[in-house]
């Protein structure tokens, strides 16, 4: 089979509607890894560098109340940081870049997708096809 690992993926594609944060970006940790009070945190498998991860809103108004929130990974060799907040906003916009998803099969048996990021920034203005005058 030509895919392999991660698939490249558009936030557009992911978020059409946008997402924002609902929480705190921290860093994964590796529960097999740990042990004895010490903690091993996640790094990428491909890439080595160490895995973070942000809860975000997808704000598509036809998804399920409790499918709503996912927590998208970033990886990263600093703590990423989250734009700023938006005045009279109660939750910030983020848009995220370098994103891939990787399907997998969950524990209930149901396919599942992991979301993974190289970064995340303010969202871009939104494109709109410019107008075009007609000449008299």
């Amino acid at each position: 089979m030509a895919l392999q690992g991660p698939i490249p993926i558009s936030f557009d594609q992911v978020f059409p509607h946008g997402c924002y944060l609902v929480g705190n970006v921290e860093q994964v940790k590796d529960f097999d890894a740990s042990a004895n009070g010490r903690t091993v945190y996640a790094k990428d498998k491909t890439t080595g560098e160490p895995v973070w991860q942000i809860p975000v809103m997808d704000g598509d108004p036809t998804v399920k109340a409790s499918q709503k929130t996912v927590a998208v990974k970033l990886l990263s060799t600093t703590e990423p940081t989250a734009p700023p907040a938006v005045p009279g906003m109660p939750i910030t916009p983020v848009e995220f870049v370098g994103m891939t998803v990787t399907p997998y099969v969950a524990q209930n048996g149901r396919l599942a997708y992991s979301i993974r990021a190289t970064g995340m920034r303010p969202p871009r203005a939104k494109q709109t096809p410019a107008s075009k005058e007609v000449a008299a």
